[in-house]
């Protein structure tokens, strides 16, 4: 199975994921799992929400890992009408101000952490995006950053911001010891010949948002979602966001609406036009 995922280029995270994933399937039965079959999957897939308690969206992880397990690597065939993907429940983050952003930025436990935390909300890119980011990625004459791998195995650019520019080669001045390759070299001492993995940019936005008071749940992708619902209220365009976040679908794009202040503000309610009676008239 590592090979099959090798070989169609998933991220490291998502190997990982998938592979996890189906050893779990195999342990819950004591069984090898090229000996399980569509009974044990639908029963597998109950107890992840009766007993595990996960969320749908957690259940169609599980089920898309044992997906690929049947089809890419045992060469077997696979019914969606035996085992259907559970609906996922649509909910729209909390997207914090301008301000709280710059609080949570400026509550960075280090400069490191500042530096991902700004990264993040300045280009929009997913986690596991911003732990490839090379070296050669920053663009400073064209002033664009290179998303290479994205998504769908899909490349992008994105703009760079001269304040971020300021803080990567500030960021780049501090490394103890410069990579050749890797713009957020891994370990402790970020020395690494590898990158750091998703866990660096998740614990610098919890550590961030608990010294910044900040109740609101705050998590990577959620920086994601503040790029674009901030440049939407700022005036740009639907497409424009949809090619800086790697979208196929302008509907992805589009949710963005619902979290717009500008948006939500520029439409009247119905109720401003109605010809009431005033309160005075009806309380006599």
């Amino acid at each position: 199975m590592l090979e099959d995922l090798q070989r169609r280029h998933y991220s490291e995270a998502t190997t990982r994921y998938y592979i996890r994933a189906v050893e779990r399937f195999a342990q819950h039965f004591h069984c090898s799992p090229d000996r399980l079959g569509t009974r044990h999957i639908r029963e597998y897939q109950a107890q992840l929400f009766t007993v595990q308690k996960l969320s749908p969206g957690s259940v169609t992880n599980h089920l898309c890992a044992l997906r690929f397990f049947y089809i890419q690597t045992l060469k077997r065939p696979w019914s969606i009408t035996d085992t259907p993907y559970p609906k996922k429940t649509h909910r729209l983050p909390t997207i914090p101000s301008q301000e709280e952003v710059a609080q949570l930025i400026d509550a960075a436990c280090t400069p490191f952490h500042r530096t991902i935390l700004m990264t993040l909300y300045a280009t929009g890119v997913r986690d596991a995006e911003l732990t490839r980011l090379k070296v050669s990625d920053i663009d400073s004459r064209r002033m664009v950053i290179h998303i290479q791998g994205g998504k769908g195995r899909q490349d992008r650019d994105v703009m760079l911001s001269p304040v971020l520019l300021d803080e990567l080669r500030s960021h780049w001045r501090r490394l103890r010891k410069k990579s050749s390759t890797w713009l957020f070299p891994g370990n402790r001492w970020h020395t690494g010949a590898r990158p750091i993995d998703t866990k660096t940019p998740r614990h610098a936005c919890q550590y961030a948002a608990r010294r910044a008071g900040i109740k609101k749940r705050v998590y990577p992708h959620l920086l994601r979602h503040c790029f674009a619902t901030h440049l939407l209220e700022a005036g740009a365009d639907l497409h424009t966001i949809q090619i800086l976040l790697g979208h196929h679908d302008l509907k992805e794009t589009a949710r963005y609406l619902h979290l717009s202040q500008r948006h939500l503000h520029a439409t009247a309610s119905p109720l401003d036009t109605l010809v009431l009676k005033g309160r005075s008239q009806q309380e006599e």
